[in-house]
Order: structure tokens, then C-alpha cells, then sequence
């Protein structure tokens, strides 16, 4: 069985990327041995990266809202956990923050995963998750990824990224506001049982 504590311990002293990130490395991972929620994202932005704490952020308010779950429940290690697919803040690009670095997830993923054994919900937020943990087939692109929503791998539910262009896309897809947060909301409602504080 893997430890916990020290495999977070490991993951946040992580400097694998020193030499290729423009700022010092800060891994942000939240985890308990009890979670039953697992969180998969893209990596920090830079709010999150001045913070150290997962979600911190507008996009953070936004998935809180999709999920229905309050904020005491979001930073309970216990009950949901952080894992995005890349530890650190990547630094900006032209087009926005750059993309994950690619050394995390091969790394640390499994290892953390293998240390949740209660997770029964796992949600693939934004397309590298995707791409990850669902099938080849099934995510040629982002819309495509989400509208089957039900077909996914049991215990996998994929999920646009919370960012403000999300709202545009929103705009342009009526049922993943009408069928999937529904859904998505009800899911999280089981799987935490009815210890789920109302907000």
C-alpha cells in the first residue's frame, strides 16, 4: 500500500522542471486516503501558483458551481481530491498559459491514483485529461469528449475546462447546462452520500 504523506511529500519537493520553467517549481496536489472524488485538470495558472491551493481561481468558482460543491467540501483532502495533469504552473505562451508539461503525469499519476483506493468519481477537466484516461476513440476533440458524457469508462466524467471561454462555448451547447450538470451534480450528491453540506 502506498504512503500517503510521503508520496505527497515527494510530489511537492518535486523539481524535475526547474531548468524549463520561468519560475521556481510549486507542485499543488490535495489528497486524503479517504477522497472520493478525484479532480483531474490542466495545471495551475498563476493565481493558483501564487496561492499553492487547487482551483484558486475564477475557473475554480466555475467548477465549484457546475459541481454543486461547496467550498468547505472542495479543500477537504478527505473527501475530494487535486490532481492536475501537470503539478506546476507552466509558465505563459502567446495563446495563454503554456500546456501541461508533459513530465508529471507519466510520474507521479498512477502513484497517486493507486493511493486513493476510495475514489468513486473522477473527473476529466479539460482536454488533456481527456486524453489521458479516455479511450483514443472517444475524444477527437473537446465537444465530442463531453456531449457522450455517458458512454465514458465507468467512473470517468469529462468536462470542459471552467475557464471564461467556456461561457462562449456554454452559449453554443444548450444541453450541457440542461442534461450533463444535472447529471454531474447528482453523481456527486451519491458518491459523497448525504454528508454533502447544501450551497
Amino acid at each position: 500500500m502506498t504512503d500517503l504523506p510521503e508520496l505527497l511529500e515527494a510530489i511537492r519537493a518535486c523539481r524535475a522542471c526547474r531548468r524549463v520553467l520561468p519560475h521556481e517549481p510549486r507542485p499543488v496536489v490535495q489528497a486524503g486516503r479517504g477522497a472520493r472524488i478525484l479532480v483531474i485538470g490542466q495545471a495551475p495558472g498563476s493565481k493558483v501558483h501564487a496561492s499553492g491551493r487547487a482551483w484558486d481561481d475564477d475557473s475554480g468558482d466555475r467548477l465549484r458551481e457546475w459541481t454543486g460543491i461547496d467550498p468547505a467540501t472542495f479543500y477537504d483532502p478527505d473527501r475530494i481530491a487535486h490532481m492536475p495533469s501537470g503539478f506546476c504552473y507552466p509558465g505563459k505562451g502567446k495563446g495563454g498559459d503554456l500546456p501541461p508539461r508533459p513530465e508529471c503525469a507519466p510520474f507521479w499519476h498512477d502513484r497517486l491514483r493507486a493511493a486513493l483506493p476510495d475514489v468513486r468519481l473522477t473527473l476529466l477537466v479539460g482536454q488533456y485529461a481527456q486524453k489521458r484516461y479516455l479511450p483514443r476513440h472517444f475524444a477527437p476533440n473537446l465537444t465530442e469528449a463531453v456531449h457522450p458524457w455517458q458512454e465514458a469508462p465507468e467512473g470517468f466524467f469529462p468536462l470542459p475546462h471552467p475557464a471564461w471561454r467556456s461561457r462562449i462555448w456554454m452559449a453554443h451547447h444548450a444541453w450541457f447546462e440542461t442534461e450533463v450538470l444535472p447529471d454531474l451534480q447528482a453523481r456527486v450528491r451519491h458518491v459523497l452520500k448525504k454528508d454533502l453540506p447544501v450551497g
